[in-house]
């Protein structure tokens, strides 16, 4: 155990380029407190709607703006970040039956039944001596698979739903919650993480805040109705895109937005918003918890999300999964001691680099070999040799089932029924323009083929 203090205090030097300053109950070579807080469904660009997550967290660390999820779907992602690994690894390649063809279903189930949860961030963080705790939404079909409390997770409070009138496994006991305001969901795991906190005592602490916000039906908190009622319309160029005739199959098929689907497609957009509010203030709760405890000034804080969400783009509407930026682009803001104040990075990050990174600040080595990497040299602003390409994936049926490479010019995607896309950033940030049948093409696609293949096989 003395060993890994050491070590422990010897990384936390090194990120911090001095030790953070001592406060009540956190001394300055304690193991850092760790806060993960995980969005439902959250777009990268409504960050922006936030003031406390913006006051709170992006003026006072590090805003990546390339940051992807590996696999744009709830459950997968939520796996890999608990493991540091692609879904092709995790085994986790969609939210449960029922959402792959037979054949391939019958070797992979998908949701929390694929997902072996021996060996975590959590069972690593807890053997390094943290007390653990798990708030809010875990993995799709764990209520409806079972109860029991995963192995390394001291607090448990789970729910499956999370707005009103939702069930809640708190620590092993399932009970049905009512739909008063008091019980709206996102409040009720902040007070829980919050009593986390201030009963933690001496022990390093991992806090993982899940809310279901702002995941469809995006029930805001009654507080909350009336918000951005002024907000304009979300129209960006690639909205009811006109012509899709150089798209996939899959989006050929989309019919052009009707003027009603419009109507609810903005309506939906608000109540994100409206519901991202209640997220806001618990962020507020969990750092006013920290800094009444002492463990603000060496407390490691990560914002993100399990995925983006398309408002219209490209005839996709209130929905996931598509390889197009705004289904697999996601929030991510890191603050802690040692960590430049306000800075915003381009660096590509993935959220199965989150695993690698708390380990890395616990001082333990992951149990098994994850695909992410630690984000600490990024963090001290040193990145020799950092990743300048990212592999995305996704399972569904043939015609949308993909992979794909993301450079910072190129977007290469490639489906399991033949269609290809292929996009210039350069030219077209918005994803208007497939050129993998251009002239253009051929001197840049045998050298992407070639690395998404290398990527594809090295995750392996």
């Amino acid at each position: 155990m003395l060993t890994r203090l050491a070590t422990l205090a010897a990384l936390i030097a090194l990120l911090a380029g001095m030790a953070p300053s001592t406060t009540r109950g956190a001394p300055a070579s304690a193991p850092p407190t760790l806060v993960l807080i995980l969005d439902d469904d959250q777009r990268a660009d409504t960050i922006q709607y936030m003031p406390v997550l913006r006051r709170e967290l992006v003026a006072r660390g590090v805003t990546f703006t390339n940051a992807f999820v590996t696999t744009p779907l709830c459950c997968p992602s939520r796996a890999s970040l608990l493991r540091g690994q692609y879904a092709h690894n995790t085994g986790v390649l969609t939210n449960g039956r029922g959402d792959l063809p037979a054949e391939r279903e019958s070797r992979h189930p998908g949701g929390a039944e694929a997902f072996d949860d021996s060996s975590t961030l959590a069972t690593w963080l807890h053997g390094a001596g943290y007390r653990t705790g798990l708030f809010g939404k875990y993995l799709n079909g764990y209520m409806q698979l079972t109860t029991r409390v995963p192995p390394g997770w001291d607090e448990w409070v789970v729910f499956a739903g999370g707005y009103l009138g939702y069930r809640l496994n708190d620590n092993g006991t399932v009970r049905r919650m009512g739909n008063a305001p008091e019980e709206y969901g996102t409040d009720v795991i902040a007070r829980r993480a919050v009593q986390f906190i201030d009963r933690g005592g001496n022990n390093p602490l991992f806090v993982y805040l899940a809310p279901y916000a702002p995941h469809a039906p995006a029930t805001p908190h009654p507080q909350d109705d009336a918000a951005f009622r002024d907000l304009p319309p979300w129209r960006p160029p690639s909205y009811n895109e006109a012509d899709v005739s150089d798209k996939p199959q899959w989006v050929r098929r989309l019919p052009s937005l009707t003027m009603a689907r419009r109507a609810e497609g903005d309506e939906f957009r608000l109540r994100q918003l409206r519901s991202l509010q209640a997220v806001d203030r618990a962020i507020g709760q969990v750092i006013d918890a920290l800094r009444r405890t002492g463990r603000l000034e060496n407390a490691v804080i990560v914002f993100t999300a399990d995925n983006g969400l398309s408002w219209g783009e490209h005839r996709w509407l209130d929905r996931k999964s598509c390889p197009y930026e705004e289904c697999v682009r996601v929030p991510f803001v890191v603050r802690g001691p040692g960590i430049p104040e306000g800075r915003t990075d381009a660096l590509f990050v993935h959220n199965i680099d989150l695993a690698p990174t708390f380990a890395e600040l616990a001082g333990v080595r992951p149990a098994l070999a994850v695909d992410g990497r630690s984000l600490l040299s990024l963090l001290r602003g040193e990145a020799p040799g950092w990743r300048s390409e990212m592999l995305l994936e996704y399972w569904g049926q043939p015609a949308q089932t993909w992979t794909a490479i993301r450079t910072e010019r190129w977007k290469y995607v490639e489906y399991e029924n033949g269609d290809r896309e292929l996009y210039d950033f350069a030219a077209d940030p918005y994803e208007m323009s497939n050129v993998v049948a251009s002239s253009g093409a051929a001197a840049v696609l045998p050298d992407l083929r070639r690395r998404l293949d290398l990527l594809r096989r090295a995750g392996r």
